[in-house]
């Protein structure tokens, strides 16, 4: 489990293909704190630590998670959103993030409000996720609320030390974003289905 609060970010060195795996290789001022079998969440996606050498180390991707989240688009040079899991007893700042990646979302407007930020973003609603006003949303693994949630559509306010210690700084309009909905809203979604 996640917070969606980022602790700091890294930067890919080396990406290798292994059959329908991907094993990326990522320099983080965190590396030297890690172990094997560690959880990282990546961009909001939670993978295994299988290997650490000196301020690197490697995390692998499987075929579903490249199928399902932006790490299949990543380049030597990118820069990573980095959480390592929840503390228990320690202060939950976000909400509650899995690591588990719902689908990806497109950035689709980028508003300077004089001292914030507006992004925008579209997702496919035929995968049936949504967002209501003030609920919670992770973007690239940041805990976020939504303001003008749509149909399929949604934005969120960034803040300047938001914009300045997570990815928000490099999207652009047609940036490709993990997207992880608010684990409540989709059990109460699902529970809703069956109760009519």
């Amino acid at each position: 489990m996640f917070t969606g609060i980022i602790e700091t970010s890294g930067v890919v060195k080396n990406l290798v293909r292994s059959n329908s795996n991907l094993d990326i290789t990522i320099s983080s001022n965190i590396t030297n704190e890690l172990k094997i079998d560690q959880s990282v969440a990546h961009n909001g996606v939670c993978l295994t630590v299988v290997k650490i050498n000196k301020d690197e180390y490697t995390v692998t991707a499987i075929a579903e998670t490249l199928e399902k989240t932006n790490l299949d688009s990543l380049k030597v040079n990118d820069v990573v959103n980095l959480e390592r899991a929840m503390k228990l007893g320690d202060r939950l700042d976000g909400h509650i993030v899995q690591g588990h990646v719902d689908q990806i979302g497109v950035c689709t407007n980028i508003e300077n409000k004089d001292g914030s930020w507006q992004f925008s973003f579209e997702y496919d609603k035929a995968l049936g996720n949504l967002t209501i006003e003030k609920g919670s949303i992770t973007i690239d693994g940041t805990s976020l609320t939504v303001v003008n949630s749509g149909e399929n559509t949604f934005s969120v306010a960034i803040i300047p030390y938001t914009y300045e210690h997570t990815r928000f700084k490099y999207y652009k309009i047609s940036t490709k974003v993990n997207l992880e909905f608010d684990v409540l809203g989709k059990y109460v979604k699902k529970i809703s289905q069956y109760s009519n």
